[in-house]
């Protein structure tokens, strides 16, 4: 069961729609932002799970897998492989009318074990007698949406298994269970890796590095590690897929007679020329000024949509000025 549901951080239903869980996540970041609440430190906690559980469910894929394995939804593959690793790889024909079974090297060596051992520690002796590779691992790492665009690295603290210095993984020494790993043939180990997380990245995306996961037995490879990338979304930036969409206040005068605005930008702002008679939310497409594409020198698109300001506080004369304008417009 999961400790933490994210369906009920977003106050929304298991069957609810993406633009339910949107419209959810958009509301209740506004309402718990820092920037709303200076040194609320419980706001600021909201606001985290809230990103977190918005993160999984706004993906088709992470929040498929969240629904099956809860909050240790990262490690579905790895939940896979476990079982299919279990299930028996066993193949039944008919020969001559007498049913014949076809075992794996593995599944004829689990079989004498359990006969001739009773299973247990034997088997671990048994099955680590030739070099075996390390298992993978997977950590989690968040970034901001800043940390995307240039790359960023993280240190990472790991809790591994690794073989027993004293049996050399096998789980016996002459025959004995080990008393240093009580007979398992492994030990937990903690490291800390510093790790690259190249630009591009987005929620959802797995960055590998090889062989940092967990040592192998009897001279077999290390395994992976996998890091699970979840990016916090941005105040001010909107990102789809590897494009950028961003809101320009634009006073009514430029819209209505054309001007110059500042566009804000991942690398500063950009000079947007307005023509006149611009329509409020007409988007203008700024080429290379999005996100970098993982493994690619390439950016995808900003998108900037014009916000019309209307103006406030108007004095008599514009007013008047208005009015006049009205009159023109009427005739």
């Amino acid at each position: 069961m999961a400790r933490k549901d994210y369906y009920e951080l977003l106050g929304v239903k298991r069957n609810a729609s993406e633009q339910e869980i949107k419209q959810a996540y958009r509301r209740l970041a506004r309402q718990h932002h820092p920037d709303v609440n200076p040194g609320d430190k419980s706001a600021e906690a909201k606001f985290k799970e809230i990103n977190e559980a918005y993160e999984v469910l706004a993906s088709k894929e992470n929040r498929k897998k969240y629904d099956k394995y809860g909050d240790q939804w990262q490690y579905a593959e790895q939940f896979e492989k476990a079982r299919q690793q279990q299930t028996p790889r066993w193949d039944f024909g008919d020969v001559g009318g007498a049913t014949s079974f076809h075992f794996g090297d593995e599944d004829l060596g689990s079989l004498f074990d359990d006969l001739l051992f009773g299973g247990g520690r034997a088997r671990t002796y048994t099955r680590r007698t030739r070099p075996m590779r390390g298992q993978n691992l997977e950590a989690p790492a968040e970034v901001t949406l800043e940390e995307a665009f240039h790359s960023t690295s993280r240190t990472i603290n790991l809790q591994s298994e690794e073989p027993c210095p004293a049996c050399k993984g096998t789980g016996l020494i002459q025959n004995v269970p080990c008393s240093t790993c009580q007979g398992t043939g492994t030990v937990p180990r903690m490291k800390r890796l510093e790790v690259k997380i190249p630009a591009g990245v987005k929620t959802g995306s797995r960055v590998r590095i090889a062989g940092k996961g967990s040592p192998g037995y009897n001279g077999g490879s290390s395994g992976d590690l996998y890091l699970t990338v979840s990016v916090r979304p941005h105040r001010q930036f909107e990102r789809r897929g590897d494009d950028l969409y961003v809101d320009v206040p634009v006073p009514l005068t430029v819209a209505v007679l054309g001007g110059e605005v500042q566009v804000p930008t991942m690398k500063g702002k950009l000079a947007l020329k307005i023509p006149p008679e611009t329509q409020n939310g007409r988007s203008f497409r700024l080429a290379g000024q999005g996100m970098p594409h993982l493994g690619n020198s390439s950016r995808g698109d900003m998108f900037a949509r014009v916000n019309v300001v209307l103006p406030t506080k108007l004095s008599d004369r514009e007013k008047e000025l208005f009015q006049q304008l009205s009159k023109l417009s009427s005739k």
